[in-house]
């Protein structure tokens, strides 16, 4: 993907959304997904890490394990994204080594390491997408407790509600 294709997409976070996991509990993006979008080979992205990789401790990258990989194949597979936008054989070309998962600090790192305009921009678009989402999970765990405690307020009205029939119907009238 060049330039012009993430800027003429119709939602250009929604996308790069798309391509954030989360593995270890970590949120990430894949080497594969990543320099497609720099517009470079997986494998040159790879190679200008390992020149570098003192700039990636494993809070920055790490690559998945045999199971996660066969985890993410899978998925791919069955996603309906994948029946939508490409067929198995081009997203799974070339998939045979477990890939390296970049974090957000991981790919920051990664801007000053491939210095073009196209790099440039898409880190910047990566990087309001990660804004995004922390932004969109903060939201809900702001109305994850607002139902929280709502429910809490429910309870405690259907406690006093069931005293006060049982008071009734024991004639013991407040």
């Amino acid at each position: 993907m060049n330039k012009k294709e993430i800027t003429t997409a119709q939602n250009p976070l929604e996308e790069i959304e798309n391509l954030i996991l989360t593995i270890r509990g970590k949120q990430v993006m894949l080497d594969r997904d990543l320099a497609r979008l720099y517009g470079v080979e997986t494998k040159r992205l790879n190679e200008a890490v390992k020149r570098n990789l003192e700039r990636f401790p494993d809070d920055f990258m790490f690559q998945l394990t045999k199971e996660e990989f066969d985890n993410w194949k899978s998925q791919i597979v069955t996603s309906n994204w994948m029946s939508q936008n490409a067929t198995s054989n081009s997203i799974l070309k070339g998939a045979r080594k477990c890939p390296y998962a970049f974090t957000e600090n991981g790919i920051a790192m990664l801007s000053g390491l491939l210095n073009s305009s196209i790099a440039i921009h898409v880190n910047i678009q990566i990087m309001r997408a990660f804004v995004a989402m922390r932004h969109t999970l903060f939201d809900k765990n702001q109305l994850f407790s607002r139902i929280e405690n709502i429910e809490h307020h429910q309870l405690l009205m259907i406690s006093l509600y069931t005293n006060n029939i049982h008071n009734i119907i024991s004639g013991n009238l407040f």
